[in-house]
C-alpha cells in the first residue's frame, strides 16, 4: 500500500484514513487476494476462451459495432483504466444517451439484452484481472463523471482494485429498473442508488477478508443461476 501522505489530496480526509488504518493490518491478505485473482483468472480462462469466441460470433453478427465496449473507469488510487465488456448496445449508444442503463433502453440490442441478463457482458473482464486494474470481487468501478460526484467517505472504496462483482452489485442487481422507475436517471443514480450502494461498498473494505471473497464470489454464481 502506498504511504497515506502519497495519496491523492482528496483521499487525505479523516474518513479515508479510518479505513486505510484497516487495510494497512490486512496487507498479507491483500497480497493472497492478488494471488487467488491470478490462479482463478487463468482457471477460467482454459474454461471460457470457447464461450468467449462464440460469444464474440455473435455479438458481431447481431448489430454493427465493435465485439468489446471498452470505457473509461476509475480504481485504485483514482487511477483511471479501460473496462472490458461485450457491447450489449448499439454503436455508439454513450452519445445516445446517459452513461447508465435503463430497463427497456432501446440503445441495448437484442443479443446485449441476453448477454446482460445473464451478466456474460462481464466475461471480458476477466483481462482486466489479469492486467491487475481490476480484482474478482471489490466495489465496481464508476466512470470518472461520478467519481467527481462523490462525498469524502466515498473515496476509501478506491483503496483497494476495482472488482467485478461486490455485495452492491448482488444488492443492486436490478438496477436498470430502478432507474427507470425514477425519472432521469443520472439524477436518480447519483442521488439515490449511489448513496445506498456506498453502504455496501464502504462495509465490504471495513470487513474485507479472503474467506468473505470466496463466499461474495459463490454468491454471484447463485445469483446469476437463479
Amino acid at each position: 500500500m502506498k504511504a497515506f501522505e502519497e495519496l491523492p489530496a482528496q483521499f487525505q480526509n479523516a474518513e479515508v484514513k479510518r479505513y486505510y488504518d484497516l487495510l494497512k493490518k490486512k496487507r498479507v491478505k491483500l497480497f493472497f487476494k492478488r494471488v487467488l485473482d491470478i490462479l482463478l483468472s487463468v482457471i477460467m480462462l482454459v474454461f471460457l476462451i470457447i464461450p468467449i469466441a462464440v460469444i464474440s460470433i455473435v455479438v458481431k453478427a447481431g448489430s454493427k459495432g465493435p465485439v468489446m465496449f471498452k470505457q473509461e473507469r476509475v480504481t485504485t488510487y483514482g487511477k483511471t483504466f479501460k473496462i472490458l465488456k461485450f457491447r450489449t448496445m448499439v454503436e455508439n449508444a454513450e452519445s445516445l444517451g446517459s452513461q447508465v442503463t435503463t430497463e427497456n433502453d432501446g440503445r441495448v440490442t437484442g443479443a446485449g439484452r441476453i448477454l446482460r441478463k445473464y451478466r456474460l457482458d462481464e466475461l471480458p473482464q476477466i483481462f482486466n484481472v489479469l492486467s491487475g486494474s481490476m480484482s474478482i470481487v471489490g466495489v465496481r468501478p464508476e466512470v470518472p463523471k461520478y467519481v467527481n460526484r462523490y462525498r469524502d467517505e466515498y473515496y476509501a472504496t478506491l483503496l483497494m482494485p476495482a472488482g467485478i462483482t461486490s455485495p452492491a452489485s448482488i444488492m443492486y442487481k436490478d438496477e436498470d429498473t430502478l432507474l427507470a422507475e425514477g425519472g432521469d436517471a443520472d439524477t436518480v443514480y447519483i442521488d439515490t442508488i449511489l448513496p445506498e450502494k456506498m453502504k455496501y461498498n464502504l462495509s465490504y473494505i471495513e470487513d474485507f477478508g479472503l474467506f468473505s471473497d470466496i463466499g461474495l464470489m459463490v454468491k454471484t454464481v447463485v445469483e446469476v443461476f437463479k
